[in-house]
């Protein structure tokens, strides 16, 4: 009974931070991996530009951007004929295109494609979990971070409450703690509370 006890409040608690940590991640500026040639945009981009059809791409904009794709499309399969300069030209005029307007999309701004080799490694990890069929491992790594984050925070805030009456400046430092300590909570347990 003890052990049944302890295994429903240990999944209660993975669950809370897992939900923490998505949270969290949604209340960040938004980074992606998109914007790189490993990211699945681009990734889309080479299929359809392999295949010769634009179908695999158009997943990536919505109905009310398909044309500019497809136009972009067409110029790309016209210019790739051209030679093997030509080709790589016209290729990385689809993959930017694509990617910007994707970006857009998602109401974010297009800043060029990235360097390769500069995926965060968390989002290699949700592609992973995707192409595994399981997020567990994924799950069980973003609670241990957000229990390491709030950890940190409690104890800054703890720490920092020690010496809040000992001057302004103190508590000030204080209140900075506290507050970020709050929101981190907040954000967990109440999503979207920021939108308010």
């Amino acid at each position: 009974m003890k052990h049944t006890h302890h295994t429903k409040h240990t999944r209660v608690a993975t669950a809370f931070f897992a939900v923490l940590a998505a949270s969290i991640a949604l209340a960040l500026p938004a980074r992606a991996h998109c914007d790189t040639p490993e990211g699945p945009v681009v990734a889309a981009a080479k299929l359809a530009l392999q295949k010769r059809d634009v179908t695999p791409a158009l997943k990536w904009v919505g109905k009310d951007s398909e044309k500019e794709i497809r136009d972009a499309f067409a110029l790309t399969l016209k210019v790739r004929s051209q030679g093997a300069d030509a080709q790589q030209l016209a290729d990385t005029y689809f993959f930017e295109t694509l990617v910007r307007v994707h970006r857009a999309g998602e109401g974010e701004p297009y800043t060029g494609l990235k360097s390769a080799g500069t995926i965060d490694p968390v989002f290699l990890a949700a592609d992973q979990s995707l192409e595994k069929g399981t997020v567990d491992d994924l799950a069980a790594d973003v609670a241990k971070a957000a229990q390491e984050k709030i950890r940190a925070l409690f104890a800054q805030a703890l720490e920092k409450k020690k010496h809040a009456d000992e001057s302004v400046e103190a508590g000030r430092e204080y209140v900075a703690a506290y507050v970020a300590y709050l929101h981190f909570v907040e954000s967990a347990h109440s999503p979207g509370a920021e939108e308010k």
